[in-house]
């Protein structure tokens, strides 16, 4: 049966102008009870102010907030029920790590003992009752961010809102605190919502990732769907790497032509023949080597660098007789003795074509 609960927050039709910028344009989502949410998008495309509107530190110029069916939108923030972590920590220097984690439940008067248990509890929760009576100059950045934490989870809020949270730490603090996380989200069960500009922050925290820009929604979908399947030229440039090659389709319904080359891709959306597209494929996708060779969407390309990466090498290459950028391919590092890998070597290379994907600027409306 399908679940009858209310979402745990729902936008209707949200838009925000500041003066005569427009920052939010009819924005409408449902985050469901539990889920891990992140708003994904370029600095300037709206997802702070979004995540501001829900926290009801900003006022929406129209639309309705929901939480739990409750409608919110003229409620202030404290009776909104969610505890919020940004990016710059933001703890009382003056006072101890337990007494920060306190804060709020003595706000809202809690009994002492109550306060104390509770104050224990989140501080094992986040391993750090070593330092409960230290004060923030004295911890690192990282245990900095996981006292805020443990301050908004407090009171137990409904909702979690996390305003860049990691952005501020160095790359291995916020990789091993991106895991904490996003594991004491799943333990906890609590709904979060999350605002990155790092695209492998979303992929790897987010149940469902929204893309934004410009103010509005390019695309909601799961990590997966997201970065295999973008439904606009905007996301497939800014989640992961991905080959745009400027191509004209032909009278044959998923076939295009590149230059001299014509190839078959995956057909959607349909456009007519002599239209203008954009064929993307993955770096990853582009098959090279002795297993290309009867591949279709053949075509041979010439090495221009090579660049090592660790666990796989990318390769720029140029197809022959082709003019525009050379295509990006990522080869594997257990495949690359099969390979030629001089400057200037020419290498069979297939385009898959049920990898060849036909992007549009923006997704239809719905």
């Amino acid at each position: 049966m399908p679940d009858a609960r209310p979402a745990a927050v729902a936008l209707e039709g949200i838009a925000k102008k500041f003066g005569a910028v427009v920052a939010l344009r009819d924005v409408s989502l449902a985050v469901a009870e539990g889920e891990f949410v992140c708003f994904l998008g370029p600095s300037g495309c709206g997802k702070t102010t979004l995540l501001r509107i829900v926290a009801g530190l900003e006022r929406q110029n129209a639309g309705v907030v929901r939480m739990a069916g409750r409608d919110v939108t003229g409620l202030p923030p404290g009776q909104r029920n969610y505890g919020i972590v940004f990016q710059s920590y933001a703890l009382f220097p003056n006072l101890t790590v337990a007494r920060n984690v306190a804060y709020g439940l003595r706000a809202r008067r809690r009994g002492a003992r109550e306060i104390e248990a509770r104050v224990a509890e989140l501080l094992a929760l986040v391993r750090l009752e070593a330092h409960a009576h230290r004060y923030p100059a004295q911890l690192s950045g990282g245990e900095q961010q996981r006292v805020a934490l443990a301050r908004a989870l407090a009171p137990a809020p409904a909702l979690l809102l996390l305003d860049e949270p990691l952005s501020a730490l160095d790359a291995r603090v916020r990789l091993a605190l991106r895991h904490e996380m996003k594991a004491l989200q799943r333990r906890l069960g609590i709904t979060t919502i999350m605002v990155t500009h790092d695209q492998e922050e979303a992929l790897t925290m987010a149940d469902r990732i929204v893309v934004m820009n410009h103010g509005v929604v390019e695309q909601v979908g799961t990590p997966a769907q997201i970065y295999s399947e973008p439904s606009s030229l905007f996301v497939a440039r800014f989640v992961g790497h991905m080959n745009l090659l400027d191509a004209v389709a032909e009278g044959r319904p998923g076939w295009a032509r590149v230059g001299p080359l014509v190839l078959r891709h995956r057909g959607t959306p349909a456009t007519a023949p002599g239209a203008t597209v954009t064929l993307g494929i993955r770096p990853e996708e582009i098959g090279v080597g002795p297993a290309a060779r009867e591949a279709e969407n053949r075509v041979s390309a010439r090495v221009t660098s090579a660049q090592f990466q660790g666990a796989f090498t990318r390769l720029l290459l140029q197809p022959v007789g082709a003019a525009g950028p050379p295509l990006e391919c990522d080869v594997a590092a257990g495949a690359l003795g099969e390979l030629d890998l001089e400057e200037g070597a020419e290498l069979p290379v297939t385009l898959r074509a049920d990898a060849l994907r036909v992007l549009a600027s923006r997704p239809a409306a719905s």
